[in-house]
């Protein structure tokens, strides 16, 4: 029995597990098969990408035999523990990627090993199994030459190199290895697949599958343990997207990647297919803000010196919005024609060609975010200041031209309502940062043009036709964005044309609990979904937006992950997958509830 594709299609998204060493990530079906892979960083070419195509590589360890499966993450780490039961017996699978041994706090991922642990535990009577470990280098290019070494199995391609040990014989052919093992109640049995590139000292590599998941999940824990500055609502959900954005953080620069996979698509068919795999400043601005709800992050130091760097001096250029994890700025999009795509979706895009785009919100996310943490960064370094200052400046001098939008649309620009408010934010934040901010500061220069900026979106964003505030200046057309405005404190919630405008959003771009972006659009947007949730709250609906909140959270997977988008017919997860940006939008959620049933706001306890 092949229990990845029994039907002959790929798993659905949502079957799909994640793990992560806060520098690459794996994903592992129900079915007990890592089908995702990118060593040694997230936007690495993949060694298992079976998740784009069926002949891109994959490893599977899984019973020969009919099996259901559940699984669970170990206790508060992004440890898998999958438990399979056949007739005969039942296992219990422990995936994970190994942190450094003795790593604890924020200082796990800085060091990780890039090695991918596999341990099989027998649990009641013997089950039968099979494992094979079948890469394909560089996106499924290269079928490798597996060479047999003492003590274990070794592979490279060019730069990449793997090295395997285990405990189950195992057989080499056509660039597989494969072997079937039984397993009885009481018995392990290991594996290590460790990241060994060719021409490199490869000592200490040697981690003991049992050793190496203790270690990990002490390291999980132990940052859980530093980070439990939220006990508020949906708690168990918090905790477990916290820890789903420290994931997808890459820990040596503090940057925060999108997703962890390029090209999962908005729409089964359809060529909506995106790599998200890059830090994105605006998803690593609202992930530390997320982070400071949910988890006191440590990090917010470490990401400002990372964006001062990468960002260099932007003197008169549009502030670039998207960078690699370690600051390289040229990610040119190209496709590659090789891969089917998942379940047909084609093109497989690598790079992402919205790095060129003017995306004006993204100077109100930084300076949004800056103020929010200002407590972690003062004294702010010269970089900083100035870095902070230069936004502030460019919100001034660029709030009335058109950009892309944040939904980096590829047509003409447009006057986007959610840019233009996310200047405003910029030039807010700032002005309330002036004293910090050195001698560049022009808090009254800032205020005027801050001041402009709001007599311009309130009258030019309204749109009678709509009876709402439109997506874009002079349209009647209806985009969730503009919930933004009560979030970010442009307008209350209860102002009656924002109480309209939420009331319209929900009646005409809503399906089931879903919020679409705008009319037409492929599926429900989650992180749109959670803001709808915020504004109930912000306008005094409480229970309603609980009610909502809670309808939202049986979308996840039985992990509580969550993809780009969902679709309201069928429930099924689409794009990229998990997604930082669903999961900023669950935490500030329920932090939102919290803090409107206690009566306080964001104001109250920045």
């Amino acid at each position: 029995m092949t229990a990845h594709v029994p039907d002959g299609r790929a798993p659905a998204i949502s079957a799909y597990g994640f793990l992560s060493d806060c520098s690459s990530a794996a994903l592992v079906s129900t079915g007990g098969s890592v089908d995702w892979w990118c060593l040694p960083r997230f936007d690495s070419p993949s060694v298992f990408g079976r998740l784009l195509d069926p002949d891109a590589g994959y490893w599977e360890v899984a019973p020969e035999s009919a099996f259901s499966a559940e699984r669970d993450y170990v206790e508060d780490s992004l440890a898998l523990r999958t438990v399979f039961r056949t007739e005969s017996g039942a296992v219990a699978v422990t995936d994970a990627l190994a942190l450094q041994p003795g790593a604890r706090g924020h200082d796990i991922g800085l060091r990780s090993p890039h090695v991918l642990l596999r341990l099989v535990e027998g649990l009641e009577g013997t089950a039968d199994l099979r494992t094979t470990v079948a890469p394909r280098f560089e996106y499924g290019l290269t079928v490798p030459r597996w060479r047999r070494d003492p003590g274990s199995w070794s592979v490279h391609v060019g730069p990449v190199g793997l090295r395997l040990t285990g405990d189950v014989e195992l057989t080499a052919e056509a660039g597989d290895l494969s072997g079937a093992f039984a397993v009885r109640a009481g018995e392990r049995v290991g594996f290590c697949l460790a990241y060994a590139p060719p021409y490199e000292d490869d000592d200490g590599l040697d981690i003991d599958a049992g050793e190496g998941l203790q270690d990990t999940v002490a390291a999980w824990r132990s940052w859980a343990a530093e980070h439990r500055g939220y006990e508020g609502r949906h708690l168990a959900a918090v905790r477990r997207s916290a820890l789903v954005l420290q994931g997808l953080t890459y820990q040596k620069t503090g940057a925060v990647a999108a997703a962890a996979t390029t090209s999962l698509p908005e729409e089964l068919g359809g060529e909506l297919n995106w790599d998200y795999r890059f830090a994105w400043l605006r998803d690593v601005s609202l992930t530390l803000q997320a982070l400071w709800v949910a988890a006191c992050p440590h990090e917010a130091d470490r990401f400002f010196d990372w964006l001062a760097a990468a960002v260099g001096h932007v003197g008169e250029a549009p502030l670039q919005i998207m960078y690699g994890v370690e600051g390289e700025r040229d990610l040119t999009e190209h496709t590659l024609g090789h891969l089917t795509g998942y379940r047909g979706s084609r093109p497989v895009r690598v790079g992402n060609d919205a790095w060129k785009q003017r995306q004006l919100d993204v100077l109100g996310e930084i300076l949004f975010a800056a103020h929010l943490l200002r407590d972690q960064l003062r004294p702010f370094d010269e970089p900083t200041r100035d870095l902070l200052v230069t936004l502030a400046d460019q919100a001034v001098r660029d709030w009335r031209l058109p950009g892309a939008g944040m939904w980096e649309a590829r047509d003409e620009p447009r006057h986007y309502t959610s840019g233009k408010v996310m200047c405003w934010v910029a030039l807010d934040r700032a002005i309330a940062l002036a004293d910090d901010l050195g001698y560049g500061a022009r808090p009254e220069d800032w205020a005027r043009a801050r001041d402009e900026i709001r007599e311009a979106v309130l009258k030019q964003a309204w749109s009678d036709r709509a009876g709402a505030y439109a997506g874009a200046f002079g349209s009647d057309d209806l985009d969730a964005l503009v919930l933004l405005m009560p979030l970010v404190g442009f307008l209350p919630a209860d102002d009656p044309r924002m109480l309209a405008t939420i009331e319209a959003i929900r009646d005409r771009l809503t399906e089931g609990r879903l919020v679409r972006r705008w009319a037409g659009d492929t599926g429900g947007f989650v992180i749109c979904s959670f803001w709808l949730v915020e504004c109930l709250a912000l306008a005094g609906k409480v229970d309603e937006a609980d009610d909502w909140f809670t309808h939202l959270l049986q979308c996840g997977n039985d992990l509580g992950l969550f993809a780009e988008e969902i679709d309201p017919g069928t429930g099924e997860q689409l794009g990229n997958y998990p997604q930082a940006f669903s999961h900023v939008g669950l935490v500030n959620a329920a932090w939102r509830l919290t803090e409107c049933t206690s009566g306080r706001d964001l104001d109250d306890v920045q």
